[in-house]
């Protein structure tokens, strides 16, 4: 999702960022429950990505998206292969 189009509307006082490696990649933690409800992906550092488990109105089991496997300890090649 495209940043301009994101907008947390409360709990941001109960998230912890996390950087690792390249410190690109923003990852955001709830300090209460430990869950991860969106991060600002390496390869795309100016989007949001969201887990919709965290919104909502949303029904994961209506919607049915694809699931996509991605080998993170080899990000490198797996990002590269996706692009493919």
């Amino acid at each position: 999702m495209p940043a301009d189009r994101f907008r947390l509307i409360a709990g941001e006082d109960t998230l912890v960022l996390y950087q690792f490696n390249k410190q690109i990649a923003r990852h955001s933690f709830c300090r209460q429950c430990g869950i991860h409800p969106f991060h600002r992906p390496r390869s795309a550092p100016d989007a949001y990505q969201i887990n919709v488990r965290c919104l909502d109105d949303y029904d994961l089991t209506a919607a049915a998206p694809e699931i996509v496997h991605f080998d993170g300890q080899n990000w490198e090649e797996s990002f590269a292969a996706r692009k493919r």
